[in-house]
C-alpha cells in the first residue's frame, strides 16, 4: 500500500508537506525526529489527512497533483 499524506507544522501552522510512503508510521517519525531535511525545521508536525493507494503510479501521480496549485486549493478547501 502507498500513504500520500499531508502534515501541518504545530508551531508554524503556515507550513504544510505533501508526501508519498509505504510505511507512513515509520515517515511521520521521520519528520518529527528531524531526519527529514526539508521538514526538520518546522518540526513537530501533525497528521492532517492521508490517501491509501493500491497501485504506486496511482499514488505519485495524486501527490504529484496535490503539490500543484490546483491541488493546493482543492486540499485548503477540503482539509483546513
Amino acid at each position: 500500500m502507498y500513504y500520500v499524506y499531508i502534515i501541518q507544522s504545530i508551531n508554524f501552522p503556515e507550513q504544510v508537506y505533501i508526501g508519498c510512503t509505504q510505511d507512513f508510521v515509520k515517515r511521520l517519525s521521520n519528520h518529527n525526529c528531524g531526519t527529514t531535511s526539508h521538514t526538520q525545521k518546522y518540526m513537530p508536525w501533525k497528521l492532517v489527512t492521508y490517501s491509501v493507494f493500491e497501485d504506486k503510479d496511482v499514488a505519485y501521480k495524486y501527490e504529484e497533483y496535490l503539490k500543484s496549485g490546483s491541488g493546493r486549493a482543492f486540499a485548503k478547501k477540503r482539509f483546513w
